[in-house]
Order: structure tokens, then sequence, then C-alpha cells
């Protein structure tokens, strides 16, 4: 992504390869609104409930499956997707193509190339992390996958382009589209399908010498790289979970976004903490931070926020009524909190200052503990604080040059830092890792 990254010697090229995608059969499933759903860490605590009323087809119930009696979750997952694509709910595209998709939405646009990205390990410098993740979620996603013998929804990637790659899809977009779909949340999703065996390899040619950034989806991508090391291991004796092609599994389902010709945006990902009082939270900051501002009960928050960052760190903490701005920590022990050995970038990054000095040492809370809770909405996080004696932690978005320049280094900023979008809508676009996904144990699940 950058001059200062150096790749070794030898190391395989970033590939996008074609693949044969599962998709809902229109004749069957009219209304892709109504069966497709944010991905799976966007939707939140209420929102799994209102996409399984949407349609008894939505996604939502693949990619965040509840248990039933008889199934854990995995299981009921495998289960439903079997039983759709046997009964032609979801078919399989008959020849396997890179799709070019747009999603626009509220001024935002996001355009890029879906297909199996190739997985590497981090040394290389060809797919580029920029966040630490959590076990709990990469290991749910990696259970999830290897019962369904599927990817579900694809992984956000950008790379600085500009090239022939960019030229196909840019002229794509100039033709008729295979699919498109208005959801509710108003955004416009179009896809076109490329099985052009000369378009592929111009694509193919111009991905080898460049790098990917992982912009959304750290998580999934980790779950990538351990379902593959499961593929090559012998399968556990008692298991009924499908056997994956380690072919197939060397792949992840991904879209590739050129940050010159179609920039992703950048925002923040906000926390909530439960059990703590606002009272409790400024007190605690005051020793910590040199000014902490009450805002009067009609200031807008968030454009307060953001004018107090342009001058350094700030965070706006409130429990949905009342409201403060922390800034101007203390050097002094924000250094004696933060790693010794990290980058002054990652140093001086809002997201470090929170979850190694703010929360741990101020609040006396990790950012790892279960009353924290992560929100891409502020409104989210506040109603979260709300509803559970808490307070929202408000941070604002990193900057691009920061995030990349942290990921040239080798290093990773704090998990949940950064939410780049527009996100791929899920249930457009689905993998298979196996010809035919099956459940660990039963019959074919009947429509819910």
């Amino acid at each position: 992504m950058t001059d200062s990254v150096r790749r070794p010697g030898g190391v395989r090229p970033l590939r996008l390869t074609p693949f044969r995608a599962i998709r809902y059969a229109a004749e069957v499933v009219p209304d892709l609104a109504a069966v497709t759903c944010p991905p799976y860490d966007v939707i939140g605590d209420h929102g799994v409930a209102e996409w399984e009323a949407a349609d008894p087809h939505n996604v939502v119930r693949l990619i965040l499956p509840r248990e039933q009696p008889g199934d854990d979750r995995y299981t009921h997952a495998a289960r439903d997707l079997r039983s759709w694509l046997g009964r032609g709910v979801l078919r399989r595209d008959e020849r396997a193509g890179l799709y070019v998709y747009e999603h626009a939405v509220a001024g935002a646009t996001a355009v890029g190339l879906v297909g199996a990205v190739s997985l590497h390990d981090p040394a290389e410098r060809v797919v580029l992390p920029h966040e630490d993740v959590f076990a709990t979620p990469v290991a749910d996603r990696t259970e999830l996958m290897a019962a369904t013998g599927a990817q579900l929804e694809p992984i956000l990637l950008t790379y600085d382009g500009d090239g022939a790659a960019s030229d196909v899809v840019d002229a794509t977009l100039t033709t008729d589209a295979l699919l498109g779909v208005t959801t509710t949340d108003g955004a416009s999703h179009r896809i076109w399908r490329l099985t052009d065996d000369r378009v592929i390899h111009t694509i193919e040619e111009d991905l080898a010498g460049r790098q990917a950034l992982i912009a959304d989806g750290h998580h999934r991508y980790a779950a990538y790289r351990a379902l593959w090391a499961r593929s090559r291991s012998r399968p556990q004796a008692g298991t009924e979970q499908p056997r994956l092609d380690p072919g197939a599994a060397s792949r992840g389902l991904a879209m590739l976004v050129d940050a010159r010709r179609h920039p992703l945006g950048l925002g923040s990902i906000h926390r909530s903490v439960a059990g703590l009082s606002l009272g409790d939270a400024i007190t605690a900051a005051k020793t910590g931070f040199a000014a902490v501002t009450q805002l009067a009960h009609d200031a807008d928050v968030t454009s307060a926020l953001q004018e107090r960052g342009r001058r350094g760190s700030a965070f706006a903490v409130g429990d949905g009524r009342d409201w403060v701005i922390l800034a101007d920590p203390d050097p002094v022990l924000v250094d004696a909190s933060l790693p010794a050995d990290r980058s002054p970038t990652w140093r001086r990054l809002d997201a470090s200052i929170a979850c190694e000095f703010l929360l741990p040492r101020l609040w006396h809370v990790s950012d790892a503990d279960p009353r924290v809770t992560y929100h891409h909405a502020a409104a989210s996080a506040i109603e979260r604080a709300s509803h559970h004696g808490g307070v929202a932690l408000l941070l604002n978005p990193a900057r691009h040059e920061d995030v990349l320049s942290v990921a040239a280094l080798g290093e990773r900023m704090p998990r949940k830092s950064t939410s780049f979008g527009p996100k791929p809508q899920t249930g457009l676009l689905m993998r298979l890792l196996t010809e035919l996904p099956v459940g660990r144990r039963g019959p074919a699940a009947g429509r819910r």
C-alpha cells in the first residue's frame, strides 16, 4: 500500500480468483431486500429478530443462527443452508466468475471486485491487517464456516490501484447489471458478473504485484486462515462436518476496492461500558485529562467531538442525557500506559489512548471486558449505555494515512478501531467450500 512496505522475496502474489457464487433465485425470492442484511457484526442487539421477521429465508438465519432444540447454532445454520439449496431458494451460478459490486448509500459509494482472495501470513506483506482481533469471534466465524462449508459474507479490502483491473470495473459500470436492489436503508446495490477469460487474466496480471489492506473483516480473515489450516489436517473422528476442499479453503470471499478510483469512507467504532455511572466516569477521567468540558443539553455531541478532535485526542462520554468532552490527556500518564515498543503513529491514535489508558488505567475496565460493547453508530452506543446503567464512549475516526502507516509497519491498531464503508450487503454473493453443505447430523430442515 505504501513505498515503505517491503515484501519478502518469493511470496505468493495477491490473487482474486473467480468462483461460482451462491445467490437467491429470483423466481423463488423476488424481493432481495427482504432476504439480505448488513454484516453480522453491525446488526446489533435487536437486529437479528428484525431481520428474521423480514422473511423466512433472510440470510441472518445463516450468519447469526439461534440454537434450536436438538441443534447447536452452527448445525442449525448448516441445516438451513442445505435446505435452501435443496429447494432452490439459493442457487449456485453455473459458471465461475468475478463480480463487480456497486453499493451506494447516503452520498457514499463502494465499487469493487468480489472474488476469492488468496490467503497470506501477515509476514508476507500481501494482505495487510491493521487491527488486532478477539479470539472468541474468530473461533465463532471459523466454526460457522466449518459447519456450513461456506463463506457467507465477503470481507472488505482496499488497495492502491488505478490500473487495468480498475479500468475493467469502471467500464463494466456502464453496462446492464446482472441484478439490482434497493434495500430498506435506501441503499442501492448493483452486481455484474465477469466470465471472459481475457478480462479475468487482465485483472489477475494487474493485481499480482499489489498489496491489499483489510478494511473490514479482520476476524473473518483470521477465521479464513484458521479454517484453511484445519482443512489440511485429518478430520476429527465422529464429526459430520462437510469435508472442505483445501484448495477452496485457501481463498476467502472478499470485495476488493481501489482506494484511488473509489475511496472508502472511514468512520469510528464507539464503546459503551455497562455498570459505570457518568459521575464516576467523569471523576476518574479528571485524574488523567486536563480538559473535561460539560456540554450544554442542546449541544450536538458529534460536532463538538469533531471540533475538539482537530486539536488532538478527544472523547465524548455521556449517558444519553448529559455529556462531557475529554481532551488533553496527561502525556506522562499516557506514555507510561502505552506499550513502549509501538510507533509514534500508533501511540497517538485515539483508539490506542482509549484502550490502553482511559479504559484500563482510569476506569479500571479492559477493552475485552464483557461490560464493554462495540457500536458502529453513536446512537447504538448511547442506547446500550442507557439500558445498562452505563456510559457511551464516542471516538473520532482515525485518519486514512495513520491506518496505512500502522499497517505498513506491521503493527495492529486496537481491536474495533475503524469502520470502513459502505460495507457489502450480506446475502447477495456467497461461496461454497465444498460441493454440498451438510449439517453435523440429521435430515434437512424445512421452511420456517
